[in-house]
């Protein structure tokens, strides 16, 4: 036996279910599959409300925000390319590489943005290989940067693949996964609707009697997240929650951030202890006489697209939004009502605790399950 034939790694997952053996098979996805898209459509075919959701990159999996007509979608499905339900659709710029299956819902889809393989011979079942490309690292595709992924990038990758039975039973074991994920992101937006709805019970009902700008002090940051270390003594967030650590401190006790910039601008994080925040967020800390916390449940109901600027990248400027007008009790109150409140929001807590593991649980599957 040569030295190749020994060190050469069996093709076979970390984690197998009993009862399969012997080596997946691997193929260039080109060799079985066809990448199609959909008939352009352009934006003066495109309304804000209408019959059939025209989806782009940053919608697709969520909720369109704009539509067609019902004459020009069923023309078009006639005449050019249209997905079948179960085919595995893929965006190829913005945020690339996210995977969805199409659920057979009369829908449109933007061109060459987002495209969907034909799976004719099904050697691999499309949840299989919607499996296997969500954990594709298209961003280091061949050593290289991928701003964009063209055809050629989806028919020339090679995937690996066992049996369909055993196909079939790694898709049962991530689908229920799936499944319990998507519960327990509702049972956490019942949460939030509930504390929601408890403080407007609580406070938001009452007459406004003083302005957010009386109620706490706003400071910026110059902090960039390119600045950020992967470790260090003080954490830095970000919009979407702790994005790295520096070692200077912009915050030394609780503050509420608000995203003041770009995608979620308005939204609220409440943080405690010693902290630094990016240049996209504001944070505000409490004036004498008031409870930060009861500020926090007081901005819950706050519309803050109303005090937005900006169409491209929409921005909210303290100088604006702290004119919001708030109900401001005595101190004690103040504290009586956020107490409640923060009781609901522990046990919010730990439901978010419960989807990051779940979620962690996902990832390990996926990496132990796939080639």
């Amino acid at each position: 036996m040569s030295d190749t034939q020994k060190h050469t790694k069996p093709n076979v997952p970390n984690l197998r279910f009993p009862g399969f053996e012997g080596e997946w098979e691997s193929r260039r996805i080109g060799e079985d599959c066809a990448v199609n898209m959909c008939k352009r459509i352009f934006a003066n075919q495109t309304s804000e409300q209408g019959d059939v959701p025209f989806f782009k990159i940053g919608t697709i999996g969520g909720t369109p925000d704009a539509y067609i007509s019902r004459d020009l979608f069923e023309e078009y499905k006639a005449k050019y390319n249209y997905p079948r339900k179960g085919e595995v659709m893929i965006t190829c710029a913005g945020t690339v590489g996210k995977t969805i299956v199409f659920d057979g819902e009369d829908a449109y889809f933007q061109d060459s943005n987002i495209v969907w393989l034909s799976n004719p011979k099904q050697l691999y079942i499309n949840s299989f290989l919607n499996y296997v490309l969500s954990r594709v690292n298209w961003n280091k595709l061949n050593s290289t940067t991928i701003t964009r992924i063209y055809n050629d990038n989806l028919r020339e990758l090679v995937i690996s693949y066992p049996a369909v039975k055993e196909q079939e039973k790694i898709v049962a074991l991530l689908s229920l996964l799936d499944q319990r994920i998507a519960i327990q992101k509702k049972v956490i937006e019942k949460y939030e609707s509930l504390i929601k709805a408890l403080a407007y019970e609580t406070i938001g009902k009452y007459t406004p009697n003083i302005m957010l700008s009386e109620c706490v002090r706003c400071s910026s940051s110059a902090l960039k997240e390119s600045e950020l270390a992967e470790e260090g003594a003080v954490p830095a967030y970000g919009a979407a929650g702790i994005s790295g650590f520096t070692e200077s401190t912009l915050s030394d006790g609780d503050s509420i951030l608000i995203t003041k910039d770009g995608s979620g601008v308005g939204s609220l994080r409440y943080v405690n202890g010693p902290h630094s925040f990016v240049g996209t967020l504001n944070s505000m800390t409490p004036k004498e006489g008031v409870y930060l916390p009861y500020i926090y449940y007081a901005l819950q109901n706050v519309c803050f697209e109303s005090y937005r600027t900006g169409q491209a990248i929409p921005h909210i400027y303290f100088k604006e939004y702290g004119r919001v007008l708030i109900y401001l009790p005595s101190y004690a109150i103040q504290e009586r009502v956020a107490r409640g409140l923060e009781r609901i929001d522990n046990m919010v807590d730990n439901e978010r605790r419960i989807l990051q593991n779940l979620q962690t649980a996902k990832a390990y599957f996926l990496v132990a399950l796939i080639i």
